[in-house]
């Protein structure tokens, strides 16, 4: 519990010199369905330094380290200190076709900044020359003052991210708002995945929310792929055994890519 109390300490440590720090963290990023999702928090030293902090902050962890329940107890808090604007949380998806065409960092960082412009666009970090008595009226009303806000994303730093921001390693074990994040992320996915189970019975969704278990890799091997399966994940498995009367859930061009690669490994 002192370990996770520290998540704190470390965010006001972060925070120094800013009015606020946002916390960046995905989702599904290593799954075989569905998208990837990230979501941002932003919190202030008033919200770090508040009761509920104080009290809640070792109940907060790596998404992954904590069960459905908590998680889910864990998301009614936030909506409440949302909507009493003590944090701003946002959230944005890279669906499978964007994994498809950008691969999987592309379209990780692409949630990731879609998350971000919920709470900030890019533009309001860009250095601005505050207004002085020659500038004129229109651009005095529709100045708006460079924001004063650190962003920190779990992992290395990103390249090419319109953002500034700082890379903080294995940040959902470091960082509250972080953390607050990645559960946010883990949530909003599971419930997206748990929707599938009604359109697609028979794969699981629900249970193991679109990752490579036992049970989806053998779902996948009688009943096919679904559109919310991504193709590149998927090659190895199919190419261990592939059905013919299972290719029409398939497109033409993917079964024409996996008659390929099994004539290859045969040859």
């Amino acid at each position: 519990m002192a370990k996770r109390r520290q998540l704190r300490a470390f965010d006001l440590k972060q925070i120094d010199g800013y009015d606020s720090l946002i916390g960046v963290d995905e989702a599904g990023r290593g799954a075989l369905a569905g998208p990837v999702v990230a979501a941002a928090v932003l919190v202030n030293r008033e919200f770090l330094e508040s009761r509920w902090a104080l009290t809640n902050a070792g109940r907060i962890n790596d998404s992954k380290q904590l069960t459905a329940t908590e998680r889910d107890a864990l998301w009614f808090d936030f909506e409440t200190l949302a909507a009493q604007g003590q944090i701003h949380a946002h959230f944005g998806l890279g669906d499978v076709d964007e994994i498809a065409q950008l691969n999987i960092l592309g379209a990780t960082k692409l949630a990731m900044r879609r998350a971000v412009e919920g709470i900030y666009p890019p533009s309001a970090f860009e250095q601005k020359i505050e207004p002085d008595l020659f500038t004129p009226p229109e651009v005095v009303a529709e100045y708006q003052p460079t924001v004063s806000a650190r962003i920190i994303v779990d992992g290395l730093p990103l390249r090419n991210f319109p953002y500034p921001h700082t890379g903080v390693v294995k940040g959902d074990a470091r960082s509250l708002c972080i953390a607050m994040a990645s559960i946010i992320a883990k949530v909003t996915r599971d419930r997206l995945l748990t929707e599938l189970e009604t359109g697609f019975p028979g794969y699981g969704f629900a249970q193991h929310k679109g990752y490579g278990t036992e049970e989806h890799r053998d779902a996948l091997l009688r009943l096919g792929r679904t559109p919310h399966h991504r193709d590149v994940f998927l090659r190895k498995l199919f190419a261990q055994r592939v059905d013919p009367d299972q290719v029409d859930f398939w497109d033409e061009s993917t079964a024409d890519a996996m008659t390929v690669d099994n004539q290859t490994d045969e040859s």
